[in-house]
């Protein structure tokens, strides 16, 4: 009897679904990509843009995020106009932050728009502000929206990484590798800031990668005397040049160059140097990590949409896809790991 009603409920489950495609409430996705660009976006699009051509649907590209929008700067996207990008970093729909969509005369420009163009649902391609903007649409037009996540510093709740992380982490410990080789030449202690302006997911896992002797991250206040002491055993113990990782939203100085004056001021025997790696770690061909991910979530969006699903960001949890509300995916925190933290601190004996 249960294994009757199984088939029963998998039967009526398929059938709805088939009614939902048949009624042809989207016939038309646009897709677009907002905020800061991070390595992956323009995977997100290929397969977003893909997997509507696979439904028979038709896919807008939309530019400049918001702002292209608001101006019905869209165009229509097949198969073979995402060729050769999926290798690409950066975006190739640009990017754009608007003043404009933070006003309810603009948002209601962009809602006319995509009337205007029979575009009946949106995947949005972007980190918080992006999604931030996609809620407040859905709450006012009851437009469907779906979020695939790209930032790189893997800061949105509902994924345990957002695209362009792994990317960035590589080309962050590609830098690491050529800096230690001259901070041990010359007896040099570097700070390398990196990205990371609310958590230290990238200096956490850059710095243990990278063989960094301290790391420092929002989450973890060292504190300047500490640190001091820290890098006064690690010379004591042999080591005659250092690497230490900060993330930009680290509070114990107000800026990576305060640490290095502090540190000038209280160590001897070292030469302190300052690298900012900045913007370089959004550039550069997405990993292969990136590429897959991207494709899956861009799948996974246009299939969420399909089946009726609205208000949503799409993430990766335990290696499966998997859908949480755009508000939770806003106000949620991403965590540190904290067995990460102590490996950081054995690794550094």
């Amino acid at each position: 009897m249960t294994y009757v009603i199984e088939i029963w409920f998998l039967f009526s489950n398929f059938t709805s679904k088939i009614k939902y495609y048949m009624s042809g409430k989207i016939k038309k996705i646009g897709v677009f990509t907002s905020g800061g660009d991070s390595p992956g976006m323009n995977a997100a699009v290929r397969s977003v843009v893909r997997a509507c051509a696979y439904h028979n649907i038709e896919c807008y590209g939309i530019y400049r995020g918001y702002e292209g929008l608001m101006d019905g700067d869209f165009e229509l996207m097949d198969a073979r106009s995402v060729k050769g990008i999926i290798n690409k970093g950066g975006t190739i729909l640009k990017s754009a932050r608007s003043q404009r969509f933070r006003t309810k005369e603009g948002r209601q420009q962009a809602y006319e728009q995509l009337k205007a163009n029979h575009i009946d649902a949106l995947v949005a391609v972007g980190g918080d502000g992006t999604f931030t903007g996609a809620m407040i649409f859905n709450e006012e037009f009851n437009f469907p929206v779906m979020g695939i996540p790209g930032t790189i510093d893997n800061d949105i709740f509902g994924t345990s990484h957002t695209l362009g992380f792994d990317t960035a982490q590589n080309t962050v410990v590609e830098a690491i590798d050529k800096i230690r080789d001259t901070a041990s030449s010359h007896n040099r202690l570097f700070f390398i800031e990196v990205m990371g302006r609310d958590v230290g997911h990238i200096a956490l896992n850059t710095g243990i990668a990278g063989g960094a002797e301290e790391i420092l991250i929002p989450e973890e206040d060292l504190g300047l005397e500490r640190l001091v002491e820290s890098l006064r055993r690690s010379k004591k113990s042999g080591k005659t040049s250092s690497i230490v990782v900060v993330a930009e939203g680290d509070k114990i100085g107000k800026n990576i160059f305060e640490l290095k004056e502090y540190v000038d001021e209280n160590m001897e025997g070292y030469d302190v140097r300052v690298s900012v790696l900045g913007h370089m770690q959004r550039g550069g061909a997405p990993s292969c990590f990136d590429r897959v991910l991207a494709s899956r979530m861009g799948v996974k969006a246009v299939d969420s949409l399909l089946e009726g699903k609205t208000n949503y960001m799409v993430g990766l949890i335990n290696n499966k896809m998997e859908l949480t509300p755009l508000d939770n995916a806003i106000k949620g925190k991403s965590k540190i790991n904290l067995e990460l933290l102590r490996v950081s601190d054995i690794m550094s004996t």
